[in-house]
């Protein structure tokens, strides 16, 4: 998938009927979407048994287009339908008129032999749970791990969202039109789509411009105009100075963090350790400076110096009335901020005092349960993290499978890029670091949140399974150079974009 924008199930309602208003006849687009889709079984499957599952709607007439097109081409093809066939009305009525055989009614014996499925059921605008004949035959569809292809997204997913109604089949493969949904990319959506294809079946680009969608997939070409590249007359201290605040027992999480930061291009990084570990730190990494702070009013002090522009609270802090002091103490300075892991324990029983101290620029980078420690909203992930932006006044990184980044004016990022491998220690602290780094050198909080994250997957997958959270920053330089080169206009193939 290489186009950002995506679209909800209203806004893609939206883009059809501006194109039929534009005059493109809506059957033309129904039928421009069934040969989408039969193109895509023909390049990927060689010719076998075909079970097509028509709904009620569109999504079925998609089905019936896809059926007389693999027929003319000579593949065995059944269809079955959910409700009567003299009940189908507009673009499905014709499309099943257009059909020369049989059409059954709806049933789990479309499914003798083990067929190609295609699961032209529902599309994404589904808002109730599967139930009777459809849930079973999806149920059975997974039980016996048949080869699917969902039209428009897997029957049960919610397009909005990712949430499953019910039940939903494990597809080999979705085929989507115009732009994907964030139920496309959002967990658990995302599982049940396999690979994702949006087709070009003839809506003009320009139906975006009233649109002016809100939500994006993560990848390079949201970032990559303004990532902060260094000049030819670039020195140490025109790239930032970052500080990351060190904790006293966990000291990894810092070291990692300040890491990150240095790795993605900040010109100095500085751990402020607190007193009796100073030399665990020093004794880390040599080009990471280390300041002792003996207490808050020496931590404020050392952030008072105009040269540091950025600073990362969080990381090891421990749950502690320091970590709580430090936060505060950060939030008072003007100054980029990053928030992460123990900041949001520590105010866990007042999160009211935090967000009001939240006036200037902030990042913050909870996993779902420190999320829940700050943030009382109910909804899915994508509606929470756009509320918590609102309330609080800050970006929000909600990290997970499917992080999703979001602003205070609304805009919001899903990123996909990553692996399972990330799901261990450090990892997170890689992230925020990171993330500290490129605000350090002057880029815009939401666009550094999501330039970090995408940057942070993208290594994962370079390094690959065993993978430990010091593989990330080690990684970073080769997904960089690859960035250049596609900057400077090399055709590379990166994951996530």
């Amino acid at each position: 998938m290489t186009i950002n924008e995506l679209l909800t199930v209203d806004e893609m309602y939206r883009a059809d009927a501006a194109t039929v208003g534009g005059g493109v006849p809506s059957l033309e687009l129904m039928e421009a979407a069934g040969q989408a889709i039969a193109e895509e079984i023909q390049d990927r499957w060689k010719k076998r048994p075909v079970a097509i599952l028509c709904g009620p709607g569109n999504n079925g007439g998609d089905g019936f287009v896809v059926a007389c097109l693999l027929v003319k081409a000579r593949w065995p093809v059944t269809v079955s339908l959910l409700g009567e066939h003299g009940k189908l009305t507009g673009n499905a009525a014709i499309n099943a008129e257009r059909w020369q055989g049989d059409i059954e009614p709806l049933s789990t014996k479309a499914l003798g032999g083990d067929p190609l499925v295609v699961d032209a059921l529902f599309g994404a605008g589904l808002a109730r749970p599967l139930d009777g004949v459809a849930r079973e035959i999806v149920e059975t569809i997974n039980a016996r791990r048949l080869d699917c292809v969902a039209v428009d997204i897997p029957s049960g997913v919610h397009g909005d969202n990712g949430g499953i109604l019910g039940a939903a089949p494990f597809a080999t493969l979705t085929v989507t039109f115009f732009r994907a949904k964030p139920g496309h990319v959002l967990l658990p959506g995302r599982v049940h789509c396999g690979a994702l294809i949006v087709a070009d079946i003839g809506i003009p680009e320009m139906v975006l411009d009233d649109i002016r969608p809100q939500t994006f997939v993560n990848g390079p070409s949201l970032w990559l105009e303004n990532y902060p590249w260094p000049r030819a007359d670039a020195h140490k201290y025109s790239r930032g100075h970052a500080v990351v605040a060190g904790g006293e027992t966990l000291t990894g999480a810092a070291r990692l963090a300040a890491y990150g930061a240095r790795r993605i291009g900040a010109g100095l990084v500085t751990i402020a350790a607190p007193l009796g570990t100073f030399e665990i730190y020093a004794a880390d990494r040599p080009g990471t400076l280390v300041k002792t702070t003996a207490n808050t009013d020496e931590f404020r002090q050392l952030l008072d110096d105009p040269r540091k522009n950025a600073v990362l609270v969080g990381p090891g802090a421990g749950v502690s009335t320091s970590t709580r002091e430090r936060v505060i103490a950060t939030l008072s300075v003007d100054k980029g901020v990053v928030l992460d892991a123990d900041v949001f324990t520590v105010f866990e029983d007042d999160p009211g005092t935090l967000l009001a101290a939240i006036t200037g620029d902030c990042l913050l980078t909870p996993h779902e349960g420190e999320f829940a420690r700050v943030f009382d909203v109910d909804g899915d992930k994508l509606s929470r993290a756009r509320a918590a932006a609102r309330e609080s006044g800050a970006v929000l990184l909600v990290k997970g499978p499917d992080t999703v980044i979001a602003a205070p004016d609304g805009r919001a990022v899903i990123n996909a890029s990553g692996s399972p491998d990330l799901a261990t220690a450090g990892t997170g602290d890689v992230l925020a670091g990171m993330a500290l780094g490129l605000i350090t050198q002057g880029m815009d909080l939401f666009g550094a949140a999501a330039a970090a994250t995408w940057l942070h997957g993208a290594a994962a997958e370079e390094a690959g399974p065993g993978m430990i959270a010091e593989d990330l920053p080690d990684t970073v330089p080769l997904i960089l150079a690859r960035l250049l080169n596609l900057k400077a206009g090399a055709r590379l193939q990166l994951g996530g974009d």
